[in-house]
């Protein structure tokens, strides 16, 4: 298959007109049938229902990176000054842990549940002047353990169906690294470039995974959301209504709509009076459905 064999006019279309600063991780909640994702920018928690199209906004005390659907109910969430537990409605209840970094210089940025039921986040570096950010996995006793390192700005984070693989990219380095994964003690081994890219705009961001190990990665500034087989070849390379999508995850009934969170922060006048909607939440429809997201046990 050629590049240009690979190329599609955009499928998305906008579902909610949101115009976020910085939209990310979209995680979708199979028991509500509802997609909730963040605001890093304007810190908050997001929650939309496609059926009834109703939005709702549980804002947080400071940038929130991530975060995870709790098995008890609520949620597990990554903001800047460490990670906590808040419920239903996005109330914080307890600090399960600190920030393992300088505040002033990091945050916490990508980060979701594995199917062991443990919660894992990556750092970022803000002044984007070293490798000194990370990937941390919160166990269910809330213990907090540092598992990669050497990144700049951790995120694609997703595994293989099969549980086996992990995958992780770093923005500015333009790759996405491939892991064995020891599902059991939660260890990544063996580390393998899974695909790199030289363009500037070729930013791999936010990631998920389908049922049958393709991997999809959004192009911040790329204006792109690419599928890619478990093998490293570039299936489908869709055209995005944005410069900056963020991250995928799969929804609806069937986990065959495919949402895209989105940004505008920072980015020129320009090229907002070109895309008003960036920031917005976009979807499309795909042949192959996604899997359930795990919720964390803890």
């Amino acid at each position: 298959m050629t590049q240009a064999d690979t190329m599609t006019t955009t499928l998305f279309r906008c579902v909610l007109d949101l115009r976020a600063g910085l939209g990310e991780c979209p995680t979708w909640s199979v028991d509500e049938q509802v997609l909730y994702f963040v605001d890093i920018a304007a810190p908050a928690l997001h929650r939309f229902d496609p059926a009834t199209l109703a939005h709702a906004t549980m804002p947080m005390p400071s940038a929130i990176g991530s975060f995870g659907l709790r098995e008890r109910g609520g949620f597990v969430v990554a903001l800047r000054d460490g990670i906590w537990l808040a419920d239903a409605r996005g109330r914080l209840e307890r600090k399960l842990a600190d920030a393992p970094y300088d505040p002033a210089t990091h945050r916490f940025n990508d980060g979701r549940v594995d199917r062991q039921g443990r919660f894992w986040v990556g750092s970022m570096n803000e002044r984007r002047d070293a490798n000194s950010a990370a990937l941390y996995r919160l166990e269910t006793d809330a213990r907090l353990t540092r598992v990669l390192d050497g990144v700049m700005v951790s995120n694609g984070l997703a595994w293989s169906p099969d549980g086996r693989t992990l995958y992780h990219a770093d923005t500015p380095a333009h790759v996405v690294r491939a892991h064995d994964f020891d599902a059991a003690t939660g260890a990544p081994s063996h580390e393998r470039t899974f695909a790199r890219w030289t363009g500037e705009t070729d930013r791999p961001d936010g990631a998920a995974v389908d049922s049958e190990g393709n991997y999809w990665i959004a192009f911040y500034r790329g204006g792109k959301v690419l599928q890619i087989a478990p093998d490293g070849r570039i299936l489908r390379e869709h055209a995005f209504p944005c410069p900056c999508p963020t991250m995928p995850a799969f929804g609806g009934p069937d986990l065959k709509t495919l949402y895209v969170t989105s940004a505008r922060d920072n980015r020129p006048a320009e090229e907002l009076a070109r895309h008003p909607q960036s920031g917005s939440l976009f979807a499309m429809r795909v042949e192959v459905p996604g899997l359930p997201e795990p919720r964390y046990r803890g």
